[in-house]
């Protein structure tokens, strides 16, 4: 199987993510310039976080009309795995891929830290290995993960079980104090409805080595691997 990490202007966790796959995953990957509509012959993509294009007129409004967008969006109708993180995940709702938007977060100061997160579904590539109910603590880094959608958008996405995770205490208690943002049911990750496609915010490339201070979000790489090699 072979990875690939799209490369914005303005990205700044690509190699993050690109060592995960490379040094802990041991698995071919590959960095997929923006400007470019090769995919390399990629199994799945994963777009990382930071700030593309600077984050003019708001995050991920310019990264969305790239020529290499064009190209994830064929390849996720195709079925192929998408993970974004951060920055990718606000780039994933501007393209439609997934629905609702990110907002700047309440209080509007930019959040750095460690924080819980509750496993809401494992009917995912992305989960499957993990258990529902499961905490993880993965940190977060951004400026607006502020999740919101409309009133219909909501209904779906619980009606479907796409409601990825969850913001909570590290006992599992979704509770108001333990949202760090403001986003809307706590949510911290989305699927699309072909559930092939999840953003979060959470940054499991910064908590994938016991090192960093958390070695959960490994779990998340791990379990795309797994079905991946199933397929």
């Amino acid at each position: 199987m072979k990875f690939g990490v799209v490369v914005f202007p303005g990205s700044n966790c690509d190699h993050d993510t690109y060592n995960v796959i490379a040094e802990i995953a041991q698995q071919p990957v590959t960095y997929l310039w923006h400007d470019s509509e090769d995919l390399d012959g990629v199994d799945a993509i994963l777009i990382p976080g930071g700030f593309a294009y600077g984050d003019y007129l708001r995050t991920g409004a310019i990264a969305r009309f790239s020529p290499v967008m064009q190209s994830v969006r064929k390849f996720t109708d195709s079925g192929g795995l998408v993970l974004g993180i951060c920055n990718g995940f606000q780039i994933l709702t501007e393209a439609g891929l997934l629905p609702g938007a990110l907002m700047r977060n309440a209080g509007l100061k930019y959040i750095c830290k460690q924080v819980h997160v509750r496993v809401e579904t494992v009917n995912s590539p992305f989960t499957h290995q993990l258990t529902q109910g499961e905490v993880l603590q993965i940190p977060i880094g951004h400026m607006e993960g502020n999740y919101f959608c409309t009133p219909e958008d909501l209904r779906r996405l619980e009606a479907e079980d796409r409601i990825a995770l969850r913001y909570s205490t590290a006992a599992g208690d979704i509770i108001p104090t333990a949202n760090p943002n403001g986003s809307l049911g706590n949510i911290a990750g989305v699927l699309n409805a072909r559930r092939n496609v999840l953003g979060m915010m959470p940054h499991p490339d910064r908590s994938s080595e016991r090192l960093l201070g958390s070695a959960d979000g490994w779990k998340i790489f791990a379990s795309t691997i797994a079905a991946l090699a199933a397929h």
